[in-house]
């Protein structure tokens, strides 16, 4: 699915929420291996789960196309700043859900890109008819939770020692669930 782009202006910096083009493939795929290694939040380090500029498009291609995917991104001055993508499924028992993941540019963290990423998100899916959003979400990413707690999403469960972080310590997923 597509939607029109939405000017935003956060902390004094603008920037456009607005969906993934073909275009974008080529940065999105640097962008996607830059943001694994700036935090431990995401489940890949730098470089693994490699998706290559043409993989991105095809993800592009089919977001477009699907009336229960949608992938938006944040752009300021020619540059992708994060991104976000909600995918839904074809199987008839799953397809009033989808599951959605976002990821931001450490140095664009406060500009209150993954607000509004996930605004547009809540608000086209519940447009869309979705009746459940999904999401997984790292323990210790608080700040994340409390996001997602603001836009109605409750705890559902608790993946116990979900992730080894480079500390050696094992961490808790929590699943949250957004019913519409």
């Amino acid at each position: 699915m597509k939607i029109g782009p939405k000017a935003v202006v956060v902390n004094g910096m603008s920037y456009v929420i607005r969906s993934a083009l073909p275009g974008d493939a080529a940065a999105l795929s640097a962008l996607r291996v830059q943001i694994d290694g700036e935090t431990e939040f995401m489940d890949r380090e730098r470089g693994e789960g490699y998706i290559d500029p043409a993989g991105f498009e095809g993800l592009i291609r089919v977001d477009t196309e699907e009336t229960r995917n949608l992938f938006l991104v944040a752009e300021a001055g020619g540059r992708i700043l994060g991104y976000c993508r909600c995918e839904g499924s074809q199987l008839k028992r799953l397809s009033h859900r989808v599951e959605f993941g976002i990821c931001i540019l450490k140095e664009f963290w406060g500009y209150g890109i993954g607000r509004n990423l996930l605004q547009e998100t809540v608000t086209w899916a519940d447009a869309a008819g979705v009746e459940k959003m999904g999401l997984h979400v790292l323990e210790i990413n608080t700040k994340a939770i409390r996001l997602y707690e603001t836009f109605g999403f409750e705890q559902e469960g608790l993946l116990l020692r979900d992730k080894r972080l480079s500390d050696g310590q094992f961490y808790n997923t929590i699943v949250m669930g957004r019913l519409k």
